[in-house]
């Protein structure tokens, strides 16, 4: 994983972007309302801004050069941030790991994880590795 100045993460401009309709969302619906209607609702706003947004998107893990399967990232924008969606008390490690990983198998760069608990926390990773790239499957 990179390390990054705080205000030189890689694709900063569309992660605010991704966050500050992440608060809209908090502030219009508040919290306690399930995973699948936050990413909805945040969906819309990201579009509403002309965003590219796919839910649900399936990315394929590759192992040694071959498919072995795949598994789906809430959010993907603009074919460049994995957003993973949290309605819970406060983030885990796993959480953060799991999203390491996405990041790791996909080739993508940058993933945020978003959990609308009692108040929005985020947390941005950057994953960098030579030689990976995104891979996408339907």
């Amino acid at each position: 994983m990179g390390e990054y100045p705080a205000n030189r993460y890689p694709h900063q401009e569309l992660t605010h972007a991704i966050i500050g309709a992440a608060f809209r969302v908090h502030n219009r619906l508040g919290h306690s309302f399930l995973e699948k209607i936050y990413e909805r609702v945040l969906t819309r706003e990201l579009r509403a801004l002309g965003l590219h947004v796919e839910n649900q998107k399936k990315l394929e893990v590759n192992y040694g050069g071959e498919p072995i399967g795949d598994f789906a990232v809430d959010l993907l924008v603009e074919h460049r941030i994995i957003v993973e969606i949290k309605a819970i008390q406060s983030i885990a490690k796993s959480d953060e790991e799991q999203l390491l990983h996405y990041l790791r198998v996909s080739g993508i760069e940058v993933g945020l994880l978003i959990n609308f608990g009692r108040s929005v926390q985020v947390k941005r990773k950057v994953f960098t590795q030579p030689g990976l790239h995104p891979t996408k499957s339907a």
